[in-house]
Protein backbone atom coordinates (compact mmCIF):
# COMPACT_ATOMS: atom_id res chain seq x y z
CA UNK A 1 0.00 0.00 0.00
CA UNK A 2 1.32 3.44 -0.87
CA UNK A 3 2.22 5.83 1.93
CA UNK A 4 0.76 9.30 2.22
CA UNK A 5 2.65 11.85 0.15
CA UNK A 6 2.86 14.49 2.88
CA UNK A 7 5.54 14.52 5.59
CA UNK A 8 4.53 13.25 9.04
CA UNK A 9 7.13 15.34 10.88
CA UNK A 10 9.03 18.57 10.47
CA UNK A 11 11.71 18.59 7.76
CA UNK A 12 15.16 17.55 8.96
CA UNK A 13 17.56 20.49 9.07
CA UNK A 14 20.75 18.54 9.78
CA UNK A 15 22.54 16.26 7.34
CA UNK A 16 23.11 13.17 9.45
CA UNK A 17 22.24 9.47 9.48
CA UNK A 18 21.53 8.92 13.15
CA UNK A 19 19.88 5.57 13.78
CA UNK A 20 19.90 4.48 10.13
CA UNK A 21 20.87 1.05 8.85
CA UNK A 22 22.61 1.37 5.50
CA UNK A 23 23.51 -1.38 3.01
CA UNK A 24 26.20 -0.76 0.40
CA UNK A 25 26.99 -3.21 -2.36
CA UNK A 26 30.64 -3.68 -3.21
CA UNK A 27 31.85 -2.03 0.01
CA UNK A 28 34.59 -4.42 1.06
CA UNK A 29 37.08 -1.99 -0.46
CA UNK A 30 37.45 1.09 -2.67
CA UNK A 31 34.69 3.62 -3.19
CA UNK A 32 32.09 1.52 -1.39
CA UNK A 33 34.22 1.26 1.75
CA UNK A 34 34.88 5.00 1.65
CA UNK A 35 31.13 5.61 1.52
CA UNK A 36 30.66 3.25 4.47
CA UNK A 37 33.25 5.15 6.50
CA UNK A 38 31.51 8.45 5.75
CA UNK A 39 28.10 7.06 6.67
CA UNK A 40 29.40 5.77 10.00
CA UNK A 41 31.20 9.05 10.67
CA UNK A 42 27.87 10.82 10.17
CA UNK A 43 25.94 8.82 12.70
CA UNK A 44 24.66 5.73 10.88
CA UNK A 45 23.71 3.03 13.37
CA UNK A 46 25.46 0.42 11.26
CA UNK A 47 26.57 -0.27 7.69
CA UNK A 48 26.51 -3.60 5.90
CA UNK A 49 28.76 -4.30 2.95
CA UNK A 50 27.15 -6.66 0.46
CA UNK A 51 30.02 -8.04 -1.58
CA UNK A 52 31.05 -11.22 -3.36
CA UNK A 53 34.71 -10.87 -2.36
CA UNK A 54 36.56 -11.27 0.92
CA UNK A 55 37.28 -8.40 3.26
CA UNK A 56 40.89 -7.32 3.77
CA UNK A 57 43.11 -5.05 5.84
CA UNK A 58 41.43 -1.91 4.50
CA UNK A 59 38.05 -3.15 5.72
CA UNK A 60 39.50 -4.18 9.09
CA UNK A 61 41.02 -0.72 9.57
CA UNK A 62 37.69 1.03 8.95
CA UNK A 63 35.91 -1.50 11.15
CA UNK A 64 38.30 -0.79 14.03
CA UNK A 65 37.38 2.92 13.80
CA UNK A 66 33.70 2.04 14.21
CA UNK A 67 33.55 -0.98 16.55
CA UNK A 68 30.55 -3.28 16.08
CA UNK A 69 29.02 -1.03 13.41
CA UNK A 70 30.51 -2.30 10.12
CA UNK A 71 29.60 -5.74 8.85
CA UNK A 72 30.06 -7.82 5.70
CA UNK A 73 27.40 -10.02 4.10
CA UNK A 74 28.45 -12.22 1.16
CA UNK A 75 26.18 -12.06 -1.88
CA UNK A 76 26.27 -12.02 -5.67
CA UNK A 77 24.42 -8.93 -6.89
CA UNK A 78 23.94 -10.46 -10.35
CA UNK A 79 21.54 -12.99 -8.78
CA UNK A 80 18.39 -11.43 -7.37
CA UNK A 81 17.77 -14.25 -4.91
CA UNK A 82 21.26 -13.72 -3.48
CA UNK A 83 20.87 -9.99 -2.92
CA UNK A 84 17.37 -10.52 -1.49
CA UNK A 85 18.73 -13.04 1.00
CA UNK A 86 21.41 -10.52 2.01
CA UNK A 87 18.78 -7.81 2.61
CA UNK A 88 16.67 -10.26 4.64
CA UNK A 89 19.70 -11.12 6.76
CA UNK A 90 20.42 -7.43 7.42
CA UNK A 91 16.83 -6.86 8.55
CA UNK A 92 17.02 -9.94 10.76
CA UNK A 93 20.24 -8.79 12.43
CA UNK A 94 19.71 -5.01 12.55
CA UNK A 95 15.93 -4.88 12.80
CA UNK A 96 15.50 -2.56 9.81
CA UNK A 97 17.02 -1.13 6.66
CA UNK A 98 16.77 2.54 5.71
CA UNK A 99 19.16 3.03 2.81
CA UNK A 100 20.69 1.07 -0.05
CA UNK A 101 23.72 2.20 -2.04
CA UNK A 102 23.90 0.29 -5.33
CA UNK A 103 27.64 0.67 -5.74
CA UNK A 104 29.02 -2.69 -6.92
CA UNK A 105 30.47 -2.32 -10.39
CA UNK A 106 33.05 -3.45 -12.89
CA UNK A 107 35.11 -1.57 -15.40
CA UNK A 108 37.11 -2.48 -18.47
CA UNK A 109 38.63 -0.05 -20.95
CA UNK A 110 39.46 -0.97 -24.53
CA UNK A 111 38.38 0.00 -28.03
CA UNK A 112 34.79 -0.95 -28.86
CA UNK A 113 35.90 -3.13 -31.78
CA UNK A 114 37.98 -5.28 -29.42
CA UNK A 115 35.37 -6.09 -26.76
CA UNK A 116 34.27 -9.72 -26.59
CA UNK A 117 30.70 -10.71 -25.84
CA UNK A 118 31.80 -12.24 -22.53
CA UNK A 119 33.47 -8.98 -21.49
CA UNK A 120 30.36 -6.97 -22.30
CA UNK A 121 28.16 -9.46 -20.43
CA UNK A 122 30.41 -9.25 -17.36
CA UNK A 123 30.18 -5.45 -17.29
CA UNK A 124 26.45 -5.24 -17.83
CA UNK A 125 25.58 -8.12 -15.46
CA UNK A 126 27.10 -6.26 -12.50
CA UNK A 127 26.60 -2.61 -13.48
CA UNK A 128 23.05 -2.91 -14.81
CA UNK A 129 21.44 -6.14 -13.59
CA UNK A 130 23.21 -6.00 -10.25
CA UNK A 131 22.19 -2.39 -9.66
CA UNK A 132 18.59 -3.08 -10.62
CA UNK A 133 18.29 -6.22 -8.46
CA UNK A 134 19.85 -4.42 -5.47
CA UNK A 135 17.48 -1.49 -5.80
CA UNK A 136 14.42 -3.68 -6.23
CA UNK A 137 15.30 -5.89 -3.25
CA UNK A 138 15.69 -2.79 -1.11
CA UNK A 139 12.46 -1.22 -2.37
CA UNK A 140 10.50 -4.37 -1.57
CA UNK A 141 11.95 -4.33 1.95
CA UNK A 142 11.15 -0.63 2.43
CA UNK A 143 7.56 -1.16 1.34
CA UNK A 144 7.14 -4.21 3.59
CA UNK A 145 8.60 -2.36 6.60
CA UNK A 146 6.82 0.93 5.88
CA UNK A 147 10.17 2.73 5.70
CA UNK A 148 10.70 5.95 3.78
CA UNK A 149 13.84 4.54 2.24
CA UNK A 150 16.57 6.04 0.10
CA UNK A 151 18.35 4.32 -2.77
CA UNK A 152 21.55 5.81 -4.17
CA UNK A 153 23.25 4.42 -7.26
CA UNK A 154 26.91 4.91 -8.14
CA UNK A 155 26.89 6.12 -11.74
CA UNK A 156 29.95 7.73 -13.37
CA UNK A 157 31.12 10.80 -15.24
CA UNK A 158 31.58 8.32 -18.11
CA UNK A 159 27.77 8.33 -18.36
CA UNK A 160 28.00 11.97 -19.48
CA UNK A 161 30.97 11.86 -21.83
CA UNK A 162 33.68 9.44 -22.97
CA UNK A 163 37.20 9.35 -21.66
CA UNK A 164 39.38 9.87 -24.73
CA UNK A 165 42.44 8.17 -23.26
CA UNK A 166 40.71 5.02 -22.05
CA UNK A 167 37.41 4.58 -23.88
CA UNK A 168 34.84 1.99 -22.89
CA UNK A 169 31.56 2.13 -24.74
CA UNK A 170 30.01 -0.78 -22.76
CA UNK A 171 31.02 0.74 -19.41
CA UNK A 172 29.76 4.23 -20.29
CA UNK A 173 26.54 2.77 -21.65
CA UNK A 174 25.98 0.77 -18.46
CA UNK A 175 26.42 3.85 -16.29
CA UNK A 176 24.18 5.92 -18.54
CA UNK A 177 21.64 3.13 -18.09
CA UNK A 178 22.00 3.48 -14.34
CA UNK A 179 21.21 7.19 -14.50
CA UNK A 180 18.14 6.54 -16.65
CA UNK A 181 17.07 3.81 -14.23
CA UNK A 182 17.23 6.38 -11.43
CA UNK A 183 14.66 8.62 -13.12
CA UNK A 184 12.22 5.80 -13.84
CA UNK A 185 12.47 4.14 -10.42
CA UNK A 186 12.14 7.52 -8.70
CA UNK A 187 8.93 8.11 -10.63
CA UNK A 188 7.53 4.63 -9.89
CA UNK A 189 8.45 4.47 -6.21
CA UNK A 190 7.64 8.01 -5.08
CA UNK A 191 4.18 6.72 -4.12
CA UNK A 192 5.91 4.64 -1.43
CA UNK A 193 8.01 7.60 -0.24
CA UNK A 194 11.13 5.91 -1.58
CA UNK A 195 13.69 8.33 -3.01
CA UNK A 196 16.05 7.26 -5.81
CA UNK A 197 19.16 9.23 -6.79
CA UNK A 198 22.72 8.73 -8.01
CA UNK A 199 26.25 10.05 -7.65
CA UNK A 200 28.64 10.28 -10.62
CA UNK A 201 32.28 10.13 -9.51
CA UNK A 202 35.06 11.36 -11.73
CA UNK A 203 38.59 10.03 -11.32
CA UNK A 204 38.98 8.54 -7.85
CA UNK A 205 42.12 7.10 -6.27
CA UNK A 206 41.41 3.36 -6.04
CA UNK A 207 43.11 0.11 -7.01
CA UNK A 208 41.44 0.40 -10.42
CA UNK A 209 42.93 3.83 -11.20
CA UNK A 210 46.51 3.41 -9.93
CA UNK A 211 47.80 3.81 -13.48
CA UNK A 212 46.24 7.22 -14.12
CA UNK A 213 48.85 9.46 -12.45
CA UNK A 214 51.60 7.18 -13.77
CA UNK A 215 51.01 8.36 -17.33
CA UNK A 216 54.09 10.26 -18.55
CA UNK A 217 52.03 13.28 -19.60
CA UNK A 218 49.65 13.29 -16.63
CA UNK A 219 50.76 16.74 -15.47
CA UNK A 220 50.15 18.12 -18.96
CA UNK A 221 46.72 16.49 -19.06
CA UNK A 222 45.76 18.20 -15.82
CA UNK A 223 46.75 21.59 -17.22
CA UNK A 224 44.68 20.90 -20.32
CA UNK A 225 41.57 19.56 -18.63
CA UNK A 226 41.51 22.03 -15.73
CA UNK A 227 40.11 21.65 -12.26
CA UNK A 228 41.86 20.23 -9.20
CA UNK A 229 45.24 18.76 -10.18
CA UNK A 230 44.74 15.38 -8.54
CA UNK A 231 42.47 12.36 -8.23
CA UNK A 232 39.78 12.34 -5.58
CA UNK A 233 40.19 10.48 -2.31
CA UNK A 234 37.34 7.99 -1.85
CA UNK A 235 36.17 9.85 1.27
CA UNK A 236 35.59 13.00 -0.81
CA UNK A 237 32.63 11.29 -2.47
CA UNK A 238 30.97 10.48 0.82
CA UNK A 239 29.25 13.78 1.44
CA UNK A 240 27.06 13.40 -1.64
CA UNK A 241 25.95 9.92 -0.56
CA UNK A 242 25.38 10.96 3.05
CA UNK A 243 23.17 13.85 1.93
CA UNK A 244 21.09 11.69 -0.40
CA UNK A 245 20.68 8.98 2.26
CA UNK A 246 19.74 11.49 4.95
CA UNK A 247 16.33 12.85 5.89
CA UNK A 248 17.64 16.31 4.98
CA UNK A 249 17.11 15.17 1.37
CA UNK A 250 13.46 14.20 1.99
CA UNK A 251 12.31 16.15 -1.10
CA UNK A 252 15.26 15.18 -3.30
CA UNK A 253 14.69 12.41 -5.81
CA UNK A 254 15.56 11.58 -9.44
CA UNK A 255 18.81 13.58 -9.46
CA UNK A 256 22.46 12.83 -10.14
CA UNK A 257 25.27 14.58 -8.27
CA UNK A 258 28.53 14.73 -10.26
CA UNK A 259 31.64 14.72 -8.05
CA UNK A 260 34.31 15.59 -10.58
CA UNK A 261 37.14 17.85 -9.55
CA UNK A 262 39.05 17.30 -12.80
CA UNK A 263 36.48 19.17 -14.81
CA UNK A 264 37.30 18.21 -18.38
CA UNK A 265 37.93 14.50 -17.91
CA UNK A 266 35.97 11.49 -16.65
Amino acid sequence: MASNAGPTQSPQKRVQLEGKVIAITGANRGIGLGIADCCLSNGAKCVYSIDIGETGDEFANISSKHPSRLFAVPADVTKEESITAAVDRIISEAGAIHGMVCNAGRTKHKPALDFTTDEIDQLWSVNLYGSFYSARSAARAFIKLGVKGSIVFTASMASYRPNKRVPSAPYGASKAGVRNMVHTLAMEWAQYNIRVNSVSPGLVKTAMTYWVPQQPDWEQQLKYYGGFPRLAEVEELGGAYVYLLSDAASYTTSIDIPVNGVIGIC
